[in-house]
């Protein structure tokens, strides 16, 4: 508040009239906190002597009275007696005060001054507060001579009528020396004070329409930790209260005359506010909002809709007065203390009650002054605290009782501690988990313990009082008497008895006392012995007990989690110096929960190693959007996010009576926040649209209203009138895009009205009307109309911030963007190569403050920054270089508590901020990467993903317009083409990379699936290297061919396979020279190699020792020949190594058979005769040099591949589906038989009548298949039982994987990611 008086206020009219003239010449005055006050008047100069006290002085020449900036009397300023930290200089500003600034400035003509200091502030001189610097609680900068004056300006203005500066540091070579100057201006106030009986009523006279704002604005201080601040009644019967409950402002809201709940909480905010100081409360109803504001910290929360527009008509304070229906939030609990400047809507309401205005009525006891109660807390800093008192005189009596009140943070500390010389004992009370304990030892045992409590570490005023007689002991917690003993053991404490709180002194001081625990860390306050209080201001000025490091007259408690540094819902907890996050089920890690432990699109899942599946990603990262569970489709060419809503398979449209149309809404499994951040850093993104139609129009005409529409794009979306494959704007499906619809007067298929199904559908690509969420129907109502439609899942692909990189060619170029906004929490990310051994990734620079990530050298980064207390630096060392133009990444984060680095997956480093020192990052010039403003150390290389706090730098479009930085950085295979298995092969792309798998048995985005099939004895595959060409043909010679000579010296053969057939082939390779490599398990379960590489000789049989290989268990098989040496491994085996005699090329190759030999011509009579039989198992991943033959029958049939019999693509390793999308996929139409009209969608909502026909017709179809295909099954069946008389029975394992043993197998129908083929 500002001062009343000034200008012509006082005057009298003939004065003011005679020096207007004048006043309007006068320059106007600058602005300053009314508007038009400059608030930095020196407050100091003119107080008379008895404004100041101090701890000490050297002599009556150094007193306080001569501490006034630039003057020279006495010895020239204030030197105390002693020079330590435990001196202070006081101001009494004679009322409470608006200070703005202190000025400092050593003793005159001397080497005294002070270096650093602390500022205390009190309304009644006792009760301190101290003055935090930012959120820090560090030492004010002093002086560096005796005759500069140094000023330092506070962050925000104090109100306080005395000051306290206490010296820290001073010049090492003099002593404490100061002379002193505060600045500020007037301060205004009306207080008003309740006793817990009284209560201030504001009515508005005149209900006034409803605003949709409203402010209250007032002050508090209290030494109660609850009682009811505020009640506010408005139309509706609807409340709002504000209540203090253990020392935090609840705001709740009610409803109802005959509500008898407690109300529903809307805010909780602040703590510890019963500290007896002034707090400042601001609450704001703005709309569909309140913004409740305590002190510096506000919160807004959404209220119910009925508050909306919901106007005060009456406002009570102190207590609630109301039409006494609804339950009160604290019935019993009225409020102690007082009440500042008190505005509702910028209406004074404590001036218009002291002068009795109708509006405001006084109820109860309610005085227009601030008394101030007196009392002394003391505050316990560390470890070597200790309160020592004497006993009393009258203790001979045997009748003993200490009492106290603490408040901590800690589970456990000492409070008291005493000897019993007499009887060689000690007395304990403590601290421990939370619980109050007492302990008495003698000669070391401990003769009684007793306990009460739990949950004393929440920081509030716990009472405690310790109570013994003649035949009792008792401990009382909180006015409860919580534990107690019968006992005859006696305290027999005399005038000689010292007591010690919180702690004992150093072992040099050899006083008795032992603490075995740990030392107190809080507050106490009203030690009373023998119902006799302790005057702690008498032991702060040595005349009573002793003490060391402790603060008296205030209580230093800081709660550290309010408001909690802890993000992302992370749940924080405290001790007296520090606090600690809990991340567990938030998704982030760090030490204030920080990062996210997710990346932030499929396209970092995949460049990590990772294949299709269901993950969490987290699109900005650190920032406020939380984790979402999408499908991740790694396929070989894109990574597709693959987010689902309510119903996406095809439906049929029902009409509405209501509104004769057929309304869908798609609720998706991402929120809003989610949806947007996916869609607009996706390189693309689609949604399938379709509409299946009989009878059922889209559009109709373009000039009439459209029967049909969907709505699409940001919440809450616009309607859209163009159908998937069209572009937006126009009536359109995508048969009128590309000029194909049934009839070309329409632009939909549908449009032409047909008495038959037919359907328009396509891909809706145009991000800004995507997603899908609402499809209106409406050409159902006619006789024999009928419709179905279908919207897919959202399907998006590519990262545009994943790669968004920048490459770097000369030491002096750079990128500069806006100041870096991480003051209390900043996470830097990016990936580099470079093959440079140094230079600067990032710097930010401030007046003092800086933040810079470097390369130092080869193998080793560096973290460095200054928040103000010095730099400070990070580093990591890593195994290998880092300049090997390899992607490396690199994480820093630096938050309140730590600051730590890792680079790619070496350990991270951490390092811990200093306690209690500046926290807050200020930085202001621009922000450059890759280089610094001096333009040294530059960096030559690329950087790549840059993000911070989440938010990613667009270095691409910011190289486009910088010289020496070009946009984009390719090459990549030679970071990720590990990656790649199996014989894949790494490919560049622009933006990242793809496997090429042709060369490869097996699949997938890093050609890692396996390419498997159950066989039949029937099934055969057979793959044709080179075939028979006819050169000639003529009557007398006949043909005349030529044989391609395809020869080898050598083979690399792998592959696995699943059965208990023995014996069985499971390959063979023959040439046009009648030679052959047979791969088979013989009558033992044991596998052969069969080599004949000479027509002329017999085959060289290779048998491998391992056994057992028929045993229904996956097995692998490497086989690599190179002329005539030749080594086979099986599964983890040794290796066994052969060598042929009969020769060493393999000439001619004709074909390769997988399965049953179709033409076994070429091969001897005893393999022709097993050929025969056909292989019964699972094969998996089978190579030949480079041809996979089960890989080009299975997915890439062409004219090499010749597949007969039943095959069945299925996998060996498990009976579970080979993909975990398969199960998640809807099939497309096409996939679906049993069609009753050529197009007709197969939906099982659909319940026509044609529907019905045709689907009986469909099954007595069925119906006959089936019965043949029994029939033809059992012959079969008995046919093939009979040619496999000789082998052993294979039984399957399951019938999964081996569906062709029985009949009961056969009979089975393959899983959704099984196909069959019959060819």
């Amino acid at each position: 508040m500002c001062a009343r008086s000034g200008g012509l206020a006082g005057m009298t009219a003939p004065v003011a009239a005679s020096l207007l003239p004048l006043l309007l010449l006068l320059p106007l005055p600058p602005l300053g906190s009314c508007g038009t006050e400059v608030c930095d008047n020196p407050l100091v100069t003119n107080l008379p002597p008895s404004s100041f006290r101090s701890s000490s002085q050297l002599t009556s020449s150094h007193g306080p009275v001569f501490a006034k900036v630039n003057r020279r009397e006495g010895a020239g300023g204030w030197s105390p007696l002693t020079s330590d930290r435990y001196q202070w200089l006081e101001v009494d500003l004679g009322r409470r005060t608006k200070i703005t600034a202190v000025a400092t400035q050593g003793r005159y003509g001397s080497s005294d001054w002070l270096t650093g200091y602390l500022l205390m502030f009190s309304d009644a001189g006792h009760n301190w507060r101290q003055h935090r610097q930012e959120d820090s609680t560090g030492a004010l900068p002093g002086n560096s001579n005796a005759d500069t004056v140094v000023q330092y300006k506070l962050k925000q203005p104090v109100i306080a009528r005395y000051l306290r500066l206490i010296p820290l540091d001073w010049n090492p070579t003099g002593r404490i020396g100061l002379r002193l100057e505060i600045y500020g201006c007037q301060y205004t106030q009306d207080v008003a004070s309740f006793d817990g009986s009284g209560s201030l009523i504001y009515r508005l006279s005149v209900w006034p329409s409803p605003t949709g704002k409203e402010v209250i604005s007032l002050k508090f201080k209290t030494l109660r930790n609850s009682g009811t601040l505020l009640h506010a009644e408005g139309h509706g019967e609807h409340s709002l209260t504000l209540v203090l409950e253990k020392g935090r402002l609840l705001l709740y809201h009610q409803q109802g005359v005959g509500s008898t709940s407690g109300g529903q909480l809307l805010i909780a905010l602040g703590s510890l506010l019963d500290d007896q100081q002034w707090h400042g409360v601001k609450l704001e109803r703005l709309s569909a909002h309140v913004n409740l504001t305590v002190d510096k910290n506000t919160h807004q929360v959404q209220v119910p809709a009925e508050l909306s527009n919901w106007d005060i008509h009456q406002l009570s304070l102190g207590t609630v007065q109301g039409h006494g229906l609804q339950r009160p939030i604290l019935s019993t609990r009225n409020f102690h203390g007082c009440l500042e400047n008190l505005f509702y809507n910028n209406l004074n309401l404590i001036e218009l009650a002291k002068k009795n205005n109708q509006q405001v009525s006084v109820v109860g006891n309610v005085t227009f002054s601030c008394a101030e109660p007196v009392s002394v807390s003391v505050t316990f800093t560390d470890s070597r605290s200790f309160l020592q008192l004497p006993g009393l005189t009258h203790w001979l009596s045997g009748v003993v009782s200490v009492a106290l009140q603490f408040r901590t943070w800690n589970k456990g500390g000492l409070l008291l501690t005493f000897d019993l010389p007499q009887q060689e004992g000690v007395v304990w009370l403590y601290l421990s988990d939370a619980r109050l304990r007492l302990q008495i030892s003698r000669a070391g045992k401990a003769q009684l313990e007793l306990s009460t409590g739990s949950g004393l570490n929440d920081g509030q005023w716990h009472s405690v009082e310790l109570s013994s007689g003649p035949d009792h002991l008792s401990i009382t917690l909180d006015k409860d008497e919580g534990a107690t003993a019968h006992t005859s053991i006696l305290l027999p404490l005399t005038t000689d008895t010292q007591l010690f709180f919180g702690g004992c002194p150093g072992q040099e001081s050899r006083v008795p006392c032992k603490n075995p625990f740990s030392a107190f860390q809080g507050c106490m306050r009203l030690l009373n012995l023998d119902n006799q209080t302790v005057d702690l201001i008498e032991v702060q000025q040595r005349l009573l007990g002793n003490y060391s490091r402790l603060l008296i007259d205030m209580c230093g408690i800081t709660d550290r989690c309010s408001p909690s540094h802890c993000e992302h819902g992370g749940r924080c907890t405290q001790s007296w110096s520090a606090f600690h996050c809990n991340c567990s089920g938030s998704g982030y890690r760090g030490a204030t929960c920080h990062s996210s432990i997710y990346e932030q699109s499929c396209e970092a899942y995949k460049h990590k190693g990772n294949t299709s599946g269901n993950y969490y990603i987290d699109v900005d990262g650190s920032g406020p959007i939380p984790p979402q569970l999408v499908y991740c489709n790694m396929t070989e060419d894109q990574v597709w996010i693959v987010i689902q809503h309510n119903n996406t398979e095809l439906t049929a449209a029902h009409l509405s009576h209501e509104t004769n149309q057929h309304v869908a809404y798609f609720g998706y499994a991402a929120g809003e926040e989610q949806l947007a951040a996916i869609l607009s850093q996706s390189e693309h993104c689609e949604q399938e649209l379709s509409f299946h139609c009989r009878k059922s129009r889209l559009f109709s005409t373009p000039e009439a209203a459209p029967f049909s529409w969907w709505v699409g794009g940001p919440m809450p979306g616009q309607v859209q009138l163009h159908w998937g494959g069209a572009l937006p704007g126009g009536r359109q499906c995508a048969c009128g895009t590309q000029g194909n619809c049934l009839d070309h007067h329409h632009y939909c298929n549908c449009d032409a009205d047909y008495d038959q199904w037919s359907k328009d559908s396509g891909l809706l690509t145009h991000r800004e009307t995507l997603p899908v969420r609402s499809l209106v129907l409406g050409d159902l109502q006619r006789p024999g109309s009928e419709a179905a439609y279908r919207v897919g899942p959202l399907r998006c692909h590519g990262d545009n911030n994943y790669w968004n990189a920048a490459f770097f060619d000369k030491e002096t170029s750079y990128l500069h963007f806006p100041t870096f906004h991480g003051e209390l929490n900043a996470e830097i990310s990016f990936l580099f190569k470079t093959p440079s051994s140094s230079g600067v990734f990032l710097e930010n620079l401030g007046i003092k403050d800086f933040i810079r990530i470097e390369l130092s050298s080869s193998s080793e980064v560096v973290f460095s920054f200054d928040v103000g207390n010095g730099p400070l630096e990070v580093r990591v060392k890593t195994e290998a270089p880092l300049n090997d133009n390899r992607w490396h990444s690199v994480r820093a984060e630096r938050n309140v508590k730590e600051a730590s680095l890792r680079v790619d997956e070496f350990p991270a480093t951490t390092q811990e901020a200093p306690a209690d020192g500046h926290v807050q990052l200020q930085l202001n010039s621009q922000l450059f990467i890759g280089g610094t403003a001096s333009r040294q150390k530059g960096f030559l290389g690329c950087i790549r993903s840059l993000q911070l706090n989440g938010v990613t730098l667009d270095l691409e479009e910011r190289a486009k317009i910088t010289p020496g930085v070009r946009p984009g950085c390719p090459g990549h295979c030679s970071s990720y083409g590990s990656l790649c298995q199996n014989q894949g092969v790494c490919v560049e792309r622009e933006n990242g990379f793809a496997c090429d798998c042709r060369h490869s048995a097996f699949t997938g985005s890093f050609c890692h699936k396996e390419v498997s099939a159950s066989f039949r004895s029937t099934t055969s595959i057979t793959y044709t290297f080179k075939e028979l060409y006819v050169l000639s043909r003529n009557g007398s010679t006949g043909a005349s061919f030529i044989y391609s000579d395809m020869t080898l010296r050598g083979e690399n053969i792998s592959l696995s396979f699943r059965t208990r057939q023995s014996p069985a082939l499971l390959l063979s390779i023959n040439s046009f020279y009648r030679e052959y490599l047979v791969l088979l398990l013989n009558q033992h379960d044991e596998l052969e190699l069969r080599y004949k590489l000479n027509s002329n000789r017999h085959a060289e049989v290779l048998r491998s020792r391992v056994p057992s290989l028929a045993d229904g268990r996956l097995h692998t098989v490497t086989i690599r020949r190179e002329s005539d040496s030749v080594s086979i491994q099986i599964d983890q085996e040794a290796r066994e190594h052969f060598n042929l005699t009969s020769g060493e090329e393999f000439n001619g190759l004709k074909s390769l058979t997988l399965g049953r030999v179709q033409d076994p011509g070429a091969l001897d009579a005893d393999l022709a005769g097993l050929g025969s039989l056909g292989f019964t198992g699972c094969l998996s991943d089978v190579h030949f040099n480079s041809i996979s033959p089960l890989k080009a029958a299975l997915l890439h049939p062409d004219g090499s591949v010749l597949v007969t019999g039943p095959l069945t693509r299925s996998s060996c390793n498990s009976s579970s589906p080979a993909s975990p999308y398969a199960a998640e996929t809807t099939h497309s139409l096409s996939d679906q038989p049993g069609s009753v009209d050529p197009g007709q969608p197969l939906v099982n909502a659909i319940r026509t009548d044609s529907a019905l026909i045709g689907g009986v017709i469909a099954v007595a179809i069925f119906i006959t298949v089936v019965v043949l295909a029994i029939t033809a099954r059992i012959i079969c069946s008995r046919k093939e039982t009979y040619r496999n008389q000789e082998v052993k029975a294979a039984q399957p394992e399951d019938g999964h994987e081996f569906p062709f043993h029985s009949q009961v197998d056969s009979q089975s129908t393959p899983t959704d990611n099984q196909r069959e083929f019959f060819i």
